[in-house]
This record gives C-alpha cells, structure tokens and sequence, in this order.
C-alpha cells in the first residue's frame, strides 16, 4: 500500500473520530447535520461507509450527508463556498 494512501486513511479516521468524541458530550437528542463530500466512492472509506449503513453517527448525534464531489477541485469548491462541511480529497486539491 502507498503511503500517500495510509496517511489518506489514518486522516480520515482521525477526522471521523474528533468528530465523534466532540459531539458525545452534548446531552441533547438533536441530531447536527453535517455534509460530507468526497472525491469519489472508494474502498478507503469502506469503514466510513458500514458506520453510515449501521448507524453509528446517529447515535452520536450526527445526521451524515455524504455528497459525491466528482474531483477533488469541485470537493475543495464545495467547501469553500459552504456547500459542503466537510471534503475528503487528495493533495491535488491544494495544488
């Protein structure tokens, strides 16, 4: 595996569990809404998608919206311009 790829992985589950770990404080049932867009279904955020499917955000308060950016520049755009919360994409995005 590159290392480009694991560093991509372990920067999204850190990402996905700041997220978790900050909203389990809160007391209310309220669920935030959060809009996630990524570059393009991948098998690197396999474990995003069986927390999604099983569940997991809701019971942490997180109501997941996950949008298919289709690039990395239309997922930095999408942020940027409050389309979107959160954008998982390369470095290319950057560049």
């Amino acid at each position: 595996m590159k290392t480009g790829k694991i560093i991509k992985i372990l920067m999204t589950s850190v990402l996905i569990i700041c997220l978790l770990v900050s909203f389990t404080a809160c007391g209310e049932k309220k669920l935030v809404k959060i809009k996630l867009s990524e570059v393009t279904h991948s098998i690197f955020y396999a474990p995003q998608y069986v927390a999604l499917n099983l569940g997991y955000f809701e019971e942490e308060g997180l109501s997941i919206e996950l949008i298919n950016g289709q690039g990395a520049d239309k997922v930095m755009t999408a942020v940027l311009s409050g389309q979107a919360d959160i954008g998982f994409s390369g470095p290319e995005a950057a560049i």
